[in-house]
């Protein structure tokens, strides 16, 4: 590989840690593979900045993508370079020693991931009627399938 196109993929990794946003959504991704919803809804972004950020950092090759239905999911990835490698490691750790990014990644926790999490679908069809089912002694494998 020739001097000016390693000079040009050093120039676009460390533009790609250069950006407040950017280092934001590593600091999400640190522990894994994150939806993009998750991070509208953390950082309090526009879902095309959040994106465009995220496009930044695919073709920087720092993180990946893996499509799941309609959900896109992004994960960082180690580059193949030594140094460049070393540097995004120490860059995670900086991260998580920031007050503020320790405060992000818990509410990402807290949205991500707690079970009072809810979801709303919406357009669907309310019923005020509950199917009945016998829950007594003699049924307690449906009711174990139940839970």
């Amino acid at each position: 590989m020739n001097t000016e196109k390693k000079l040009t993929e050093m120039e676009t990794f460390f533009m790609a840690l250069a950006d407040k946003t950017r280092l934001r959504l590593l600091n999400l991704m640190r522990n894994g593979e994150i939806c993009v919803c998750f991070f509208v809804e953390v950082l309090k972004e526009a879902q095309p900045k959040i994106s465009r950020h995220l496009a930044y950092l695919r073709n920087a090759g720092v993180v990946e993508t893996r499509r799941d239905g309609k959900w896109m999911y992004y994960k960082i990835v180690e580059p193949e370079n030594d140094f460049a490698a070393r540097v995004l490691r120490d860059t995670l750790v900086w991260l998580d020693s920031q007050e503020k990014m320790k405060i992000e990644y818990k509410n990402l926790v807290k949205v991500c991931c707690s079970p009072e999490t809810l979801v709303t679908i919406n357009h669907t069809v309310k019923s005020n009627v509950f199917a009945k089912t016998d829950t007594s002694e003699s049924n307690r494998e449906l009711e174990t399938f139940l839970l």
